[in-house]
């Protein structure tokens, strides 16, 4: 409730001759409720951004839960919950919750999805230490939406020190341990992953290229470079297959200054190599 709605209810209850009127609003359960709150909580001007981003996670996940899973049930402007009727065409089309609400909200999709993940770390930071979640939104923790995030998988009893920590200046701070150890494992994973000639070699692999180099030593036969061809487009579209399938299922490397680094700067062997065919060949 903000404080203008406190000061409301004030001066109601010490004038009580001022007459006023209330429209109800049916709801079928809590997380009706609470999208309908984060709904028009979102539409205020001065939120921080901690703030709209933990609304937008409330709201997903309120959503989600209150339409158990269905994609048969739409949001009205007022915030309520309505049937979709199969056979209207235009409500076929629904777009999915969280795309709606990024549309909404002048977002990504991965970004509500990401909101979702930071307000289940506030839940846990305030759970935790009751008043956390009113110095994270108002910005009075300075941290990363990393840091917020991970508190979520943090026992309950570190909360409070990794909130202590987090209350310190950034240039005062330790990194804790399992973060940084988590940091370096994921940014290994992804350097493996990307740089494929580093990791083993699986029998099919150890196959293909014991047979290419076999073919070295016998007499090619005539080709007209199709089949070549076939090969680079298919490295082609393996590269970006690769790149895709880890971005997807790291989309946070991009909120990492040293997973931006590696990924900049091996776009950039990649695009001086191109250039290079490129030259040689048009």
């Amino acid at each position: 409730m903000t404080t203008k709605a406190v000061a409301l209810l004030i001066v109601i209850y010490r004038n009580p001759e001022i007459s006023f009127s209330t429209i109800p609003l049916p709801f079928e359960s809590r997380e009706e409720v609470l999208a309908w709150i984060c709904k028009n909580q979102l539409g205020r001007r001065n939120l921080t951004p901690e703030q709209k981003k933990f609304l937008m996670g409330k709201l997903y996940e309120s959503e989600k839960l209150a339409r158990g899973g269905s994609k048969e049930r739409a949001h009205d402007e007022n915030g309520r919950f309505t049937s979709m009727v199969q056979n209207d065409p235009l409500r076929a089309k629904q777009l999915s919750t969280c795309e709606r609400i990024a549309a909404q909200n002048g977002v990504g999709a991965a970004t509500v999805k990401r909101a979702e993940k930071y307000a289940k770390g506030v839940d846990a930071a305030e759970d935790a230490v009751p008043g956390a979640r009113e110095e994270i939104l108002t910005g009075r923790i300075k941290a990363t939406d990393a840091e917020i995030t991970a508190l979520a998988k943090t026992p309950k009893a570190e909360i409070p020190a990794a909130l202590a920590e987090l209350r310190k200046p950034k240039q005062e701070r330790q990194p804790r341990k399992a973060e940084t150890s988590s940091s370096k494992q994921t940014l290994s994973e992804i350097s493996k992953s990307i740089q494929g000639h580093q990791r083993q070699l699986t029998t099919e692999e150890r196959t293909f290229l014991k047979a290419s180099i076999d073919n070295r030593y016998q007499e090619r036969a005539v080709a007209n470079g199709s089949l070549m061809m076939c090969e680079v487009q298919g490295a082609k579209e393996d590269f970006i297959r690769r790149w895709n399938s880890i971005f997807k299922e790291y989309p946070d490397v991009f909120e990492d200054s040293d997973c931006r680094k590696i990924i900049h700067d091996l776009t950039e062997d990649a695009v001086q190599y191109l250039l290079k065919i490129k030259e040689k060949t048009l």
